[in-house]
């Protein structure tokens, strides 16, 4: 009685744990997906992951190129660029968010503030190395007022001679990055406020160092987890003005460090970049694993920089030249400057017969993002752009000399990121870990249940047939006398 008693304890409690694991293998992915958009939203009881996006504590550097001219005198006379590439110059990136307000419509508001430090152990040379590079000042302005009367230009070139600016710089690569000095400038911030693009010292980078980005707005994922980091707007800005068609006035995509969670290989990755003055879009490429954390790696795509004849819905960028450059001039001063990915990479192949000294590769000049799709976290970042300047020969201006049409790279940087450390510990053990932990209790579960409802049925015709077994017996037992006493009777 007893062991039957345990035999239908262990029947109930084998099936009982099987249907334990098999309903973990359908809400185990719920709980954990719940737990991913629990973590995820944007709020000050989320410690660790409000502390990452407050104050990004992933290390980000920006590596910069300068595109070294090697025979300015021969490029006034109308001959071919040519270059050598110097660098990197390594800067690391200190990113904080500051002013957050939370609205009610599940939205906050933020100023982020980048500062630049120069690493020397991670650079090929210092801040003090001096490089030769068209003068901004003078070739830009030289092309922005070549529709002007002849007297005017004529006029300004009296002026560049009179403040002794010429057509190339030899700088340091710091005066060349945060400023320098110059009479010009000072002259033009006095008398035409608001043709520079700063008021201080004339640097390519001198507007970016301890400044923000700009006051973004974003949704918290509070009231909808696809609308997580999604710009709500820009300097209070829902569109842009500086483009000619709807579409490419509008606000896109986050704000460039997280994504929604949950992508797929369909998804994109969308978002709005204060620098290019535009919003941006990057498309999947493949699948990769980084220190066993699965990731999908995305792209930018051909047609991101690509003209209006190539792709038409780029014509509201325009005035556009080759495929592969993006026309900045609407929201920086309208000066002839020119976004692309380094080298020419991905551009109009024309492009590299103009200039000596640049040899694009993927690897090298390429820009990706690596991200968990799971999260919408990046786990390794590598943004690269390169700045140029359209130079011409403009008649008055005689600065210019004879130098040829030419689409003239200056420097290109790469801004790159990745998680390490005790985070990347912390993201692989909740994101990897527990869910495999998961996926190997639920099967645990059913295959300890299946073990235990098999060795009950196995029990059970075991006892079965011992029960046989032993009727079998005693019935052959009751038999054996009676075939004693027929024996006896025979012999008798």
């Amino acid at each position: 009685m007893n062991k039957s008693k345990l035999a239908i304890g262990l029947l109930v409690v084998g099936t009982l744990t099987v249907v334990f694991g098999t309903v973990i293998v359908f809400v185990g992915p719920i709980i954990i997906d719940n737990q991913i958009v629990k973590n995820l939203v944007i709020d000050p009881k989320n410690e660790m992951s409000y502390t990452m996006w407050k104050d990004v504590p992933v290390p980000f550097f920006m590596n910069v190129y300068f595109f070294n001219v090697l025979n300015p005198t021969e490029v006034l006379a109308g001959e071919k660029p040519m270059v050598e590439q110097r660098g990197p110059y390594v800067y690391r990136k200190r990113i904080q968010k500051q002013n957050i307000t939370f609205h009610p419509n599940h939205t906050v508001s933020y100023l982020e503030y980048r500062s630049y430090f120069f690493e020397p152990s991670m650079s090929v040379g210092n801040e003090s190395d001096v490089v030769t590079i068209p003068n901004m000042l003078v070739l830009g302005a030289a092309v922005m007022m070549e529709d002007l009367p002849f007297a005017v230009r004529l006029m300004i070139s009296t002026t560049f001679k009179t403040f002794k600016e010429g057509p190339f710089l030899t700088k340091s690569v710091g005066e060349l990055m945060w400023g320098y000095d110059s009479k010009l400038v000072d002259f033009l911030n006095k008398w035409l406020p608001g043709m520079l693009p700063s008021t201080g010292k004339f640097g390519l980078f001198a507007e970016f160092n301890n400044s923000n980005t700009g006051l973004f707005t974003i949704h918290t994922g509070k009231d909808d987890i696809r609308l997580i980091h999604k710009v709500d707007s820009w300097n209070g800005l829902s569109k842009l003005t500086n483009w000619k068609t709807p579409q490419c006035n509008m606000i896109n995509g986050t704000a460039g460090q997280m994504w929604p969670p949950f992508m797929t290989k369909e998804s994109t990755l969308p978002f709005y970049s204060p620098d290019a003055c535009r919003s941006l879009e990057m498309v999947y490429q493949r699948e990769g694993i980084m220190e066993g954390i699965p990731l999908y790696r995305y792209v930018a795509p051909k047609t991101l920089f690509a003209n209006g004849s190539d792709y038409a819905p780029n014509e509201g960028f325009c005035p556009c030249r080759q495929s592969g450059l993006l026309n900045v001039s609407s929201c920086r001063s309208n000066s002839p400057v020119f976004i692309s990915h380094p080298h020419f990479y991905n551009a109009d192949p024309v492009l590299l017969d103009y200039v000596q000294g640049l040899q694009p590769a993927e690897d090298e000049h390429g820009l990706f993002i690596d991200i968990h799709p799971e999260t919408g976290v990046p786990l390794n970042v590598s943004i690269r752009l390169q700045l140029n300047l359209y130079m011409k020969k403009v008649s008055g201006i005689t600065e210019t000399g004879k130098i040829s049409e030419v689409m003239m790279p200056m420097m290109w940087f790469e801004e790159s990121g990745y998680i390490d450390g005790e985070i990347l510990t912390t993201f692989h053990t909740n994101l990897v870990l527990l869910p495999k932990v998961m996926v190997y209790m639920q099967y645990c579960f059913i295959g300890l249940g299946l073990a235990t409802i098999l060795g009950v049925v196995l029990l059970y015709y075991r006892k079965k047939a011992s029960v046989k077994d032993t009727v079998n017996s005693a019935d052959a037992l009751k038999q054996q006398p009676d075939k004693c006493i027929v024996n006896d009777t025979d012999k008798m």
